[in-house]
Formats: C-alpha cells, sequence, structure tokens
C-alpha cells in the first residue's frame, strides 16, 4: 500500500506508540488523523506533523463515526487505520485480601480495549470500502491493532488487561476474512516492553528510574533494552506496505517471554 496521498487514522496519537506511528506514517505522505482523548498533546503531535487532532473516544460510537468522517474530508483517500488506543489495569481475580477483582474496572478495560479496537476496525473498514481500489489486487486498505504479548501470556494481575488484548489477537484472522472482499487487510502487533511515557511515569515515582527500567529490560533477549517507539512505528510502516502481510499477529518484544510476576 502506497502511504504517499493517502489519509490515515491514528488513535491514542497523542503519547506512545501512537504519536510514534502518527509520525512515521506523516513522514511517509499521509494525511494523518490524530486521535486521542488528550487534547493538548494531540493537538501538539498534530501540529507536528501537518496533520489533524480529533478528539475522539474509541468505545464511542458517534465520536469514532466523526473521527472517520473527519478522515474522509481531507480530500485524500482513507487507506489506513492504526488503533493504538488504551488502558491498563492490575488486579488479581481474587486479592489478597480475599476480595473478588472489581467488574467496574475488568468492564471499563474490556470497553475501551477490545470494544474500542473494533468500533474503529468496523468503521475505519466501512469507509474504505466506498474508495476506489488502490492498486491491481483491489486493495482499499490496512487495518493494523494493537495487542501486547500480556495477550499471549499475561503476568499476575494483568486477567483484564491480557483479555482485552487475547481479544484482540483473536479476532484479527476472522476480521481479515471478513473483510478480504473488500480488499481490506488487517494484522495485529503485540509490543513487549516499550520505553513510552507510561514507564517513564513510573520510573520516576520515587525511585532509581535507571534501575528500574534496567530491571524491566531483564527479560528481554536481544537487544538488551526496552523497545523504542520509533521501532513499532517502523513496523506499522512496514506491514501497511508489504501486499503479502495480512492476518498475521507480530510479536515486537525483543525476544522478551513474560514470568508469572
Amino acid at each position: 500500500m502506497e502511504l504517499n496521498g493517502t489519509s490515515a487514522i491514528v488513535t491514542g496519537g497523542a503519547s506512545g506508540l501512537g504519536e510514534a506511528a502518527a509520525r512515521t506514517l506523516a513522514a511517509a505522505g499521509a494525511h494523518v488523523i490524530v486521535a486521542d482523548l488528550n487534547e493538548d498533546l494531540g493537538k501538539q503531535v498534530a501540529s507536528d506533523i501537518g496533520g489533524h487532532f480529533v478528539q475522539t473516544n474509541v468505545a464511542d460510537e458517534d465520536s469514532v463515526r466523526e473521527m472517520v468522517a473527519a478522515a474522509e474530508a481531507l480530500g485524500t483517500p482513507l487507506r489506513v487505520a492504526v488503533s493504538c488506543a488504551g488502558i491498563g489495569y492490575a488486579s488479581r481475580t481474587v486479592n489478597r485480601d480475599g476480595s473478588p477483582h472489581d467488574l467496574a474496572g475488568f468492564t471499563k478495560v474490556i470497553t475501551v480495549n477490545l470494544t474500542g479496537t473494533f468500533n474503529v476496525l468496523r468503521m475505519a473498514a466501512a469507509a474504505m470500502a466506498k474508495t476506489a481500489p488502490a492498486d491491481e489486487d483491489g486493495q482499499r486498505g490496512v487495518i493494523i491493532n494493537t495487542s501486547s504479548v500480556a495477550g499471549i501470556e499475561g503476568q499476575t494481575g494483568q486477567i483484564a488487561y491480557s483479555a482485552s488484548k487475547g481479544g484482540i489477537i483473536g479476532m484479527t484472522v476472522p476480521a481479515a476474512r471478513d473483510l478480504s472482499v473488500i480488499g481490506v487487510r488487517v494484522n495485529t502487533i503485540c509490543p513487549g516492553v516499550i520505553h513510552t511515557p507510561i514507564y517513564k511515569a513510573i520510573a520516576g515515582a520515587g525511585r532509581d528510574a535507571e534501575a528500574f527500567l534496567a530491571k524491566l529490560a531483564e527479560p528481554v533477549v536481544f537487544p538488551k533494552r526496552l523497545g523504542r517507539p520509533d521501532e513499532f512505528g517502523q513496523l506499522v510502516r512496514s506491514l501497511i506496505e508489504n501486499d503479502y502481510m495480512n492476518a498475521e499477529v507480530v510479536r515486537f518484544d525483543g525476544g522478551i517471554r513474560f514470568q508469572p510476576k
């Protein structure tokens, strides 16, 4: 898929992996919709890359519809949707004090991470279906979902997060099969431990930041460090530009295999 002269949506585009993807796609010539709840950061990223910010709640049907409409209004065909919006949550199924996992917390994580990803996928794909084919294969678009290695081998206290990310993995193949009739490819990336703002914030919360980040990197096989957001952006672009990549779940983790804790 040629990115130059197309429109692209990136949810969670105000920071972290989403920001990296938005910057990479813009550098390749795409007109990028930076979709996020954070207006200040989102507008800054959009300004930096010559894109457009749309405040978006991925779990809300009307909000995502407006985001997709904004992409269609750019005057270039919508060819790409990258879902990076998501939240974390930590709780055991039965906590140390004997209390069960908070159902509202579990439901919220599933709603944002899994339902939100599907909400973007279905509406972006419907918009792509209205465009003319981009090539002789009849290709109209590419959708990249962001899961996590936690969706494959979640750790203690990650049951809500892992369930949500595992659900994203589970819908990759059927979504690709469903959307083949309109020429839309679907792939999912499973990042490991990436040096994003969330880890920077945790590292700076009253502890030795360097020691904390080094501890996170210990299970990584090679290279022995945390991943960089720009490397995630490179992978997003590769999956979009390689037309034979479809229905794949790709680990992006330096070979890490999570321990129970």
